[in-house]
């Protein structure tokens, strides 16, 4: 009996790796499909607003940063129009970017990564007003689904 439990428990072992594996695919899968929100947001309330401070460990503003990202992600109004549903998912993108290096700017002092955090800023930035510009300009395009 002690020997058919052992064989039992050892093939069992083998087996929760791989049941383990199989949750992620699940959840990866989940949160993919959560992205394809044609047509309306799928988030509710207010969206949440990212504060650059030193009251909050750097770690934290990262976590911040990327959850208000991924919040305009799934905010973002999507019609079925590549060119556009590719630029409503990619300014918030870009605005954690500016996010995260703002948060950076706040806890370095070596050149090279401020120079970096500030170009991240101003180039990002500009993207955004242009990515900005071409839904203004496409405002009237009709919609293909």
């Amino acid at each position: 009996m002690p020997d058919l439990i052992s064989r039992r428990v050892s093939s069992f072992k083998w087996q929760l790796p791989a049941v383990c594996c199989l949750g992620l695919f699940v959840a990866a899968a989940s949160a993919q499909e959560a992205h394809h929100h044609h047509g309306s947001a799928t988030t509710s309330g207010p969206p949440p607003v990212f504060v650059a401070s030193t009251a909050k460990p750097f770690a934290r503003l990262m976590e911040d940063a990327m959850a208000v990202m991924d919040d305009g992600m799934q905010r973002a109004y999507m019609n079925g129009v590549p060119e556009h549903d590719f630029i409503t998912m990619m300014i918030p993108h870009h605005q954690g970017a500016v996010d995260m290096a703002k948060g950076m700017l706040l806890y370095t002092r070596d050149p090279e990564i401020r120079n970096l955090a500030l170009g991240i800023i101003t180039e990002q930035q500009n993207e955004i007003r242009l990515m900005q510009a071409w839904l203004k300009h496409h405002a009237d395009a009709p919609e293909s689904k």
